[in-house]
């Protein structure tokens, strides 16, 4: 991948040992363009649709070496049975994700350089991979890109988001899901601090629509245990509420409530046949994404 300058999410030391993951759907979609994945309703056999010009970033085995042969043109041949993946990263932009405690950086950097990584993976292996920010609600998309001139802008952007506001789940996964019209595979990365019903509902929601989901559930930790000793004050970040309260009285509780949600959180991803995996911000990057392309992601029962 060519940068004129080093982007933060996504250096060009990352991507280059990034090369060489894969990431795969678990059933047949629907697509434009040759790549990976075969079409459930395109036949049995591989028939030529058209051709159209090579583009930067496009994976140079995809090129039509007989027609450069005979016109000099670089172009790639189409067909219709071999389609491309088109997958969404939903990302959590809510205030939530400016929580930083047991790493060395915040969840929401943590989710940033995840969601480049994996945008990087999948246009790398010939899909296109587009970006969907969310907080109460999901107004705007970026992308899809197929290579890597297209996906660079949405690398920049990614670098201009802030955490703000708070979140409201299942209105941001329906605007989401309107932006989304063809089906797809949908990443969903977010720390998840809503209602487990709510996530239920918003992960059914997709499904509906026939994409095939994973789930990156983004914590801190520090929120897997109650910091602090004797009487400390504690602020939400999305309401602005502050608690003053003694933890060594509430640890044992507060530990048991955390996984308790995060037991319920895995339950509702299982339910809606969907992968999840937990992304703790300590955990090495590559670790969390080698986890899905290998498919050992949790909560598949």
């Amino acid at each position: 991948m060519s940068m004129n300058r080093e982007m933060r999410f996504l250096p060009a030391r990352l991507a280059d040992r990034l090369r060489a993951l894969r990431l795969a759907v678990r059933r047949p979609v629907r697509g434009t363009v040759q790549g990976r994945h075969r079409s459930s309703s395109m036949g049995a056999s591989v028939e030529f649709a058209e051709y159209r010009p090579y583009a930067p970033g496009d994976p140079v085995q995809l090129l039509d070496w007989s027609v450069y042969a005979r016109s000099d043109r670089y172009v790639i041949r189409r067909h219709r049975e071999e389609t491309n993946l088109r997958a969404w990263i939903l990302l959590d932009v809510s205030e939530s994700m400016d929580f930083r405690d047991g790493a060395d950086e915040r969840k929401f950097d943590h989710a940033c350089r995840l969601a480049a990584a994996l945008m990087f993976i999948l246009v790398n292996q010939g899909d296109s991979a587009g970006l969907v920010p969310f907080n109460g609600r999901a107004g705007r998309r970026l992308g899809p890109a197929s290579n890597f001139a297209d996906l660079r802008p949405i690398l920049e952007t990614l670098e201009d988001l802030r955490p703000s506001g708070r979140t409201h789940f299942e209105t941001a996964i329906r605007d989401a899901a309107a932006l989304m019209p063809r089906r797809g595979l949908v990443l969903l990365l977010s720390d998840l601090l809503e209602q487990p019903d709510s996530i239920s509902r918003g992960l059914h929601m997709l499904r509906h629509e026939g994409h095939e989901l994973a789930v990156f559930h983004v914590l801190d930790p520090g929120e897997l245990r109650l910091g602090g000793s004797g009487e400390t004050e504690y602020r939400e970040l999305e309401t602005g509420r502050r608690l003053t309260a003694d933890p060594d009285e509430l640890r044992d509780r507060y530990s048991r409530a955390v996984r308790r949600h995060i037991d319920q959180v895995r339950r509702a991803c299982s339910d809606a046949q969907s992968d999840y995996g937990l992304a703790l911000t300590s955990a090495p990057l590559e670790a969390v994404l080698h986890a899905r392309a290998t498919r050992k992601m949790q909560a598949r029962p």
